[in-house]
């Protein structure tokens, strides 16, 4: 199997057995982002559009929108409008064909298509006076003007050239080649003036009508900020699971909970994985019931059960391990003390069934210890403490604690036995599954802070 089929696999899992925890956090996440967009009132985006014609390269087409949006253009759209905090709310793009697009946002429809509409009109006012344009009527003509002008000069050049001394004297003839170098000059200049296109002037821009008033909200919108928020709530759930497993130091080998408990591992044995449906969660208080009902009571982090072997396959698992037991200590000479980690309840099911498959007296006594004072120091009776556990709830550290608190309480640990859960059957015409139901808590347990 490759690393991303056990990574979809593990999403899998969890999204399987915290679906009522997503569920939960989605909501939640829902309401946050529909106060984002309460607190954040819904904003309108409009653009215009200037063509500059003739021919541009790229670097001044940005040129021109950095142009269109300098503090310039803008504080005089901001003066006109009454609306100082104008600059965020204006951009300008180049895009194809010469166009300069100049956007607008503001509260309104209204506001916004007014805003794109006088930003564009102030860009080509001021753009034409940075070109040296002007609005004076004969500005169109003044080409015109200037080679009519030529063409007269010219004229006059040629009769002064008719008029001047026809004779050979040196000043004569100086004076007829510098009018004709003066004639030749202005031809010249008249044919670059004509090689000239009026069209390339670049302070020639329009505005291609006004704004479009905008039918929609610009992004992002109430709707997408409702489902970001759900979506973002979710994601952040799934990595922090994701995160807790990469992290998580809790042993989950049988040879490695027995070396850190310093006692030998006398077996494994199997409880029905669905919980009771008469058993309420531990506790029973309101956080327990809550816990309970996001399903924050079981692990999500270990494989999904296997199939079950019935009733008949389970007992011989457990009369093996209490065999075993007995072959390393004699059941006769006390009480047994049998120790739960608190909040495990995958051991403490298998801990009431093992003592209830001792069928002797006195029972085993099962007793859960948490992160309270070690057991209680053993009666003159007491056989020694037999730690039932569930692989995987604890670090090395804990059981090293655990083992620790036995020995200062002067409990002898003789034993690990290490409980898991298997899949049940279904459930059978009469409502009794064919697994049989499992034994009541025949030794009880003691759950006065830990102590048996």
């Amino acid at each position: 199997m490759s690393d991303d089929t056990i990574r979809l696999a593990t999403i899998g899992r969890v999204i399987q057995r915290r679906w009522r925890l997503l569920t939960v956090l989605a909501v939640v996440g829902a309401l946050v982002g529909f106060g984002v967009s309460v607190v954040f009132p819904p904003r309108y985006t409009t653009s215009a559009s200037v063509l500059l014609s003739g021919q541009w390269e790229e670097r001044e087409l940005l040129t021109q929108a950095e142009i269109a949006t300098s503090s310039v253009v803008i504080d005089k759209v901001a003066a006109k409008l009454g609306d100082s905090g104008l600059r965020d709310r204006v951009s300008a793009k180049a895009t194809e064909g010469n166009i300069i697009s100049v956007s607008g946002t503001a509260d309104t429809p209204q506001g916004a298509q007014r805003i794109a509409d006088r930003v564009a009109e102030e860009y080509v006012a001021f753009a034409a006076r940075l070109a040296g344009d002007t609005t004076d009527s004969d500005v169109a003509t003044r080409p015109e003007a200037l080679k009519k002008l030529v063409a007269q000069t010219s004229r006059r050049i040629t009769e002064l050239a008719k008029a001047a001394d026809p004779g050979k004297s040196v000043e004569s003839v100086q004076g007829r080649t510098e009018l004709e170098k003066l004639r030749t000059a202005l031809q010249e200049a008249v044919e670059k003036l004509d090689e000239v296109d009026p069209s390339l002037n670049k302070a020639n821009m329009v505005v291609m009508g006004p704004a479009t008033r905008p039918a929609g909200e610009a992004p992002p919108t109430r709707l997408q900020l409702v489902v970001g928020g759900a979506l973002l709530f979710l994601l952040c759930t799934v990595v922090g699971h994701l995160a807790a497993a990469r992290m998580s130091r809790r042993l989950r080998g049988e040879q490695e909970i027995a070396a850190a408990l310093g006692a030998t591992l006398l077996g494994t044995v199997d409880v029905p994985g669905e919980r009771a449906a008469h058993q309420p969660p531990q506790g029973g208080g309101p956080q327990a019931r809550i816990r309970g009902f996001l399903g924050l009571d079981t692990r999500w982090d270990t494989p999904a059960p296997q199939a079950s072997g019935g009733e008949g396959s389970r007992q011989i698992r457990y009369r093996r391990v209490l065999a075993r037991l007995g072959d390393q200590l004699p059941l006769s000479r006390g009480t047994l003390l049998v120790i739960v980690p608190n909040g495990d309840d995958i051991a403490r099911r298998a801990a009431v069934r093992l003592a209830a498959e001792a069928g002797r007296e006195p029972q085993p006594r099962v007793a859960e210890v948490g992160g309270g004072p070690p057991p209680a120091p053993p009666p003159p009776t007491e056989s020694g403490a037999l730690v039932v556990l569930s692989a995987g709830s604890r670090t090395a550290g804990e059981l090293a604690g655990l083992a620790e608190a036995c020995t200062d309480a002067g409990h002898e640990v003789v034993g690990v036995v290490l409980a898991g859960t298997v899949r049940a059957r279904t459930t059978g015409p009469a409502g009794h599954t064919p697994d049989g139901p499992v034994p009541a808590m025949a030794g009880g347990i003691d759950t006065r802070g830990g102590s048996a």
